[in-house]
């Protein structure tokens, strides 16, 4: 994987926070509190990967028993910033920096690990999952979710495109990475040969309402490392690919309220007893 593509740094967080954030990650945030309270021990001890600006890390501690204690782990400091200063105020949650491919934890540490669109970015995979296995006690459970492709995901296929027009050559590709890991079969294999058994995964679509197309259009062009790729080859100004983004979205989905349908994967695990 590029390694741009984990650079969420700068003001990348928080754009990523405040126009990103209601339109992917809210509802599936949600979904997947509500998915963990149904099959995790009330005194369950969780290890969130991936926690970004803590989106999903809010939810988990809304949705949780308080008997459950959580430690959300981000590569990226600046996203956990974010997540620190939004959740300063809950209890039973740490904070830490943490590579999900070499995790600073025991083995046999937790009784649940949880993942929200964080997979796709994993430059070794299996070693990723591995490392998730090998930190879960003995009947834990994976939870873990990852968008499905472009094609079930109107709104980030028309950003995507609409930015790929501005490049003749060597076009921006960061939003194929979180958009191009939904081969259900191929995840399942990886997950079978990091140990895991009890597979299910929920087809999961939901249609976000009252955003609007300029919020969608900054966060598709500047709330992720795509802006990086975009400066780098500095033959488009950002603020020119945002208004054509923002044009075309409106283009697609209306004037607002927009009705933006999104689909996603949700995965579930447990290691052997």
């Amino acid at each position: 994987m590029n390694k741009i593509f984990s650079q969420f740094s700068g003001s990348i967080p928080e754009i990523y926070d405040t126009c990103l954030g209601p339109l992917l990650f809210e509802f599936s945030a949600k979904d997947l509190a509500n998915r963990t309270s149904q099959i995790i021990p009330s005194n369950s001890k969780i290890l969130e990967i991936a926690c970004g600006t803590g989106i999903s890390t809010y939810h988990l501690r809304e949705t949780l028993p308080e008997t459950c204690k959580i430690v959300a782990t981000d590569l990226n400091d600046a996203m956990l910033d974010i997540a620190r200063n939004k959740l300063k105020n809950h209890s039973g949650i740490s904070f830490q920096s943490a590579d999900a491919l070499s995790l600073p934890f025991g083995d046999l540490d937790f009784d649940a690990v949880l993942c929200q669109f964080g997979i796709m970015f994993f430059p070794d995979k299996p070693k990723g999952l591995a490392e998730m296995f090998r930190v879960l006690k003995p009947g834990g459970n994976l939870i873990f979710n990852v968008w499905d492709s472009l094609e079930h995901n109107p709104c980030a296929a028309i950003a995507h495109e609409t930015i790929c027009r501005f490049f003749d050559n060597d076009p921006p590709q960061f939003l194929k990475t979180p958009f191009g890991f939904f081969d259900i079969d191929h995840i399942q294999n990886l997950m079978t040969r990091a140990g895991f058994i009890n597979f299910e995964v929920h087809t999961v679509s939901e249609t976000a309402e009252g955003i609007s197309a300029a919020t969608i259009a900054k966060g598709f062009v500047e709330g992720n490392p795509g802006i990086i790729e975009i400066n780098e080859r500095a033959t488009a100004e950002s603020a020119e690919v945002t208004r054509a983004v923002e044009k075309a979205i409106e283009n697609a989905f209306g004037p607002p309220p927009l009705k933006i349908p999104l689909q996603e994967l949700v995965f579930t695990a447990t290691k052997p007893e």
